[in-house]
């Protein structure tokens, strides 16, 4: 597997029944708050998809929404701020962040109150700063060649896409390598494996590298 420099190869790999991984990441608070990080192409969508599927009472966020013409990174205190804490005290959310309103952006990024999971997706949420907010998390580690073949196939292989890319990993490799995600999370999935499983109802996981 072809990782970038500094981010261990997770070991102890085993197939397992998401409805299995729900249960370990679950907590009895009300909603619980679990982060899905990975990087680009790593499948972060398509899993919290799955789960969102799994717990009938629970949402969706995801970090591009709160990084949308903001930073690709410097979001931690908008999420905190204005989605984390009041999910914490049980409100409802209904947050317009300060780029929506500037390029007039429309809608809003919305969780109703009394959800029983509120799942959070996106590269770059599982940093200390956010920590004390999550109750749970998982890191998707996968192969870098499969990754980019697949945000080539997502998002084209053009002159602006590949200069988006190289800026993007200007500011993720030093950002993750001073984070670490894959030794914090709780789970590492696997994003791209070898290990025969239904994709639909089981996901292959190890334990965390701490």
């Amino acid at each position: 597997m072809r990782l970038h420099e500094g981010e261990g190869e997770a070991t102890g790999w085993r197939v397992e029944k998401l409805s299995a991984v729900v249960q370990r990441l679950v907590s009895p608070r009300r909603p619980a708050l679990v982060a899905i990080d990975g990087r680009g192409g790593a499948g972060k969508s398509t899993l919290v998809e799955r789960l969102r599927k799994l717990v009938p009472a629970s949402a969706v966020v995801h970090t591009d929404d709160i990084a949308w013409n903001q930073a690709f990174f410097d979001w931690g205190d908008l999420l905190a701020e204005n989605v984390l804490k009041p999910l914490r005290r049980g409100e409802a959310v209904e947050f317009r962040p300060p780029a929506w309103i500037e390029h007039h952006r429309q809608g809003a990024i919305q969780v109703p109150a009394g959800m029983d999971v509120v799942w959070i997706e996106g590269t770059g949420i599982i940093r200390e700063e956010l920590a004390e907010w999550l109750d749970a998390s998982i890191w998707i580690q996968g192969d870098l060649d499969e990754q980019e073949r697949r945000l080539v196939a997502r998002d084209g292989d053009s002159e602006a896409q590949q200069r988006h890319v190289a800026a993007w990993l200007t500011e993720e490799l030093p950002f993750l390598l001073r984070e670490r995600p894959w030794e914090r999370a709780t789970i590492v999935v696997a994003g791209t494996t070898e290990l025969r499983h239904d994709p639909e109802t089981e996901v292959v996981t190890a334990p965390c590298g701490r």
